[in-house]
């Protein structure tokens, strides 16, 4: 797997419902967790999302897990906030 948990996006949602509240914080990095494990398991699962990529929507919080899946590796590309405007996380 490429980069996972380490997004900007992650760190930036991990942060933002620190400040709020820590157990919500632990949650989201819990969902974000089980998010990767099952795009491990089985990638092709997932919806198509922009430009050949792949998306897990979760479940409890308003994000959404960008991956690709190349010969070799799944990639997460960006953990997006789901009301923010379509692929702007492309570029980052």
């Amino acid at each position: 797997m490429g980069s996972s948990r380490g997004d900007r996006g992650s760190r930036a949602a991990r942060e933002w419902y620190q400040a709020r509240n820590a157990e919500a914080a632990e949650a989201f990095m819990a969902e974000l967790d089980l998010a990767i494990h099952r795009i491990e398991e089985a990638p092709r699962q997932w919806p198509p999302c922009l430009a050949e990529t792949r998306r897990y929507l979760l479940r409890r919080f308003p994000f959404f897990v960008v991956f690709r899946e190349t010969d070799d590796r799944l990639q997460i590309l960006a953990v997006a906030h789901a009301r923010r405007r379509p692929g702007y996380w492309i570029g980052r």
